[in-house]
Parts: C-alpha cells; structure tokens; sequence
C-alpha cells in the first residue's frame, strides 16, 4: 500500500536507505517503502565501537557492563578462542586486561571482602554452633584487622577462622583450637601461627579456658552418671586452686578428671572412648591423670 501511494501523489523515484535503520524511503516526500535492506552499518558499528573500546579505558569498561548486562563474566587463563586457536597478540593484550580488571574488582573491593568472609563465618556458626554474640564479636575483629591492612596478603579463611576462635575465648565460649581448624578445613599449626600473630597485632590478650567448661560437653557424649560428672568437676576445682591447670591443655584436664571420676565410681568408660570423644590422645588422659593423682593423692 506504500508503494502505491508513493507512486501515486510522488512519481518520482529517488529512494535513499537508512543505515542505522535499514529502511528505505523516498528523498522527495519521506515515504518509506516496505522493504528493507540489510544493515550495512553493523560493521562500521562494531569498528567504531571497537575504537571507542580501545582508545578509552573508562568506555571499555561501560561498555563491557552494558554488554554482559551486569552478570557475572568467566575469562580463562589460556590465551585461546573456543576453536582452540591461539589469539594474536592484540587480543591477548586485550585479555590480559580484562583479567587484571576482573582480578581488581572481585578482590580489591572490600565490601566484597566482607561478603566472602561473612559467608564463611556463616559456615563456621552453623558448624560449632556459636551464638550471635560470638558471631558479632568475630565481624567486629575482622572490620578492625581490614581496616588497620592486616588482611592484605594472607588467606581470608585462616584470618577468620582466628578471630572466631578469638572471638570464643573472649565471650567465654569453649571452643577448642582445633574445633575451629576442623571447622574451617585448614591446618591447626596454620591457625595457630595466625591466631599468636594476631594477638600480637591487635594487643589482646583473652583469658585461659577453664577445664570444668569441657566437662560437659565430653560426659554428654560419652553418657556417664551426673554423680561421675559433678566429681570431675570437683577434681579439677582442687587442681585450680593448687596452680595444677596453668599451662595445661584445658580439654586434656578435663578428659583427665572425667576418667579418674568415672573410675571412682565404677563406670565402664575407656580412654579410648574418651580420647576419641576429647580429641586427645591416649597418652596424654594418661599422663594428666598421673599428675592429678599425685597432687591430690587421697583428696580422689
């Protein structure tokens, strides 16, 4: 129907075609016929673009977001295309680039930062079953280590996994050291060396666990009387009082005077039930019964 009136009230044809469009209409009366042509501007679009994207840094990267539409972008190290041909060396200047700016915006951010670790603390919490004032007090450590720059260059996992651990021994909640590295999956002499390290840099100085605070938890798994419970916590009371816990393994004292006391009163418990409960060796229940035994002598 264009074309027929076109023909009708013009009468002249002198068509001109719209590149970025790719309509054609008449120059004499701006009537636009039905057909269009194919855009032939598309690759001196892209050449400008291409342009654009090379000469400006800041335009590469708005254009860059507008492509991808603000979704999440994987670039792979290999410096190859999906056929598996290598890429020129411009292109592999351009990649180089990308990598670097992708880098810089998933890790220098520190809002970022903190989403990560929070995740991870998330776990942590759900693992040790910590409560939120623990959870609190362990953000607030990592806000002051990233503020002061402590963070830079050592591994966000074993930085948290110390200041929740921190954290437990600040808000009296009994947690071992290697309930934290298990939790965390890394080594326990790793948490350690952060954790001392730490200490040092944000001069804290936390209380000893007390052993009675691990009592309970090792005569709920392993199923003793509360008669065997309550004298385990009577030996170790006495062994305070005499400077007998200092510089001991809170949890090693515990497992100690759990076993004396269940072998008070008759309980067929093992130490190697009880060690595999603690997580303290054999040799150690072993020893720190000794001890306790020649301390007190006949107080148990």
């Amino acid at each position: 129907m264009n074309d027929v009136v076109h023909l009708r009230n013009c009468k002249k044809i002198s068509l001109i075609t719209d590149l970025i469009t790719g309509e054609i209409a008449c120059s004499h009366c701006g009537a636009v016929v039905s057909e269009k042509s194919v855009a032939e501007s598309s690759d001196s679009s892209f050449a400008s673009g291409e342009e654009y994207m090379s000469n400006s840094r800041t335009g590469q990267k708005i254009s860059l977001k507008m492509a991808d539409m603000g979704l999440s972008t994987v670039i792979e190290s290999k410096d190859r295309d999906s056929t598996g041909r290598s890429l020129s060396a411009e292109n592999r200047r351009m990649f180089y680039r990308l990598r670097m700016w992708d880098r810089n915006s998933r890790f220098a951010n520190t809002s970022q930062s903190y989403v990560r670790a929070f995740t991870l603390l998330d776990g942590l919490k759900s693992k040790l079953g910590l409560s939120d004032n623990v959870v609190e007090q362990t953000a607030y450590l990592f806000r002051k280590i990233t503020i002061k720059k402590i963070l830079a260059g050592r591994s966000t996992v074993g930085m948290l996994c110390a200041t929740t651990y921190i954290a437990c021994r600040m808000t009296n909640t009994p947690r071992t050291i290697q309930d934290v590295a298990s939790a965390g999956n890394i080594k326990r002499k790793q948490l350690q060396s952060i954790y001392r390290f730490l200490l040092q840099e944000l001069e804290i100085y936390p209380e000893s666990y007390s052993p009675t605070e691990f009592v309970t938890r090792i005569s709920n798994e392993s199923n003793v009387s509360e008669k065997t419970r309550r004298y385990a916590i009577s030996i170790l009371l006495k062994s305070e009082k005499i400077g007998l816990t200092t510089s001991k393994n809170p949890m090693a004292m515990a497992a100690a005077a759990l076993y004396l006391s269940s072998l008070k009163h008759k309980e067929k418990i093992s130490q190697t039930k009880i060690s595999r409960i603690s997580g303290i060796s054999s040799v150690t229940i072993r020893d720190r019964s000794g001890e306790i035994r020649q301390k007190l002598g006949g107080e148990i």
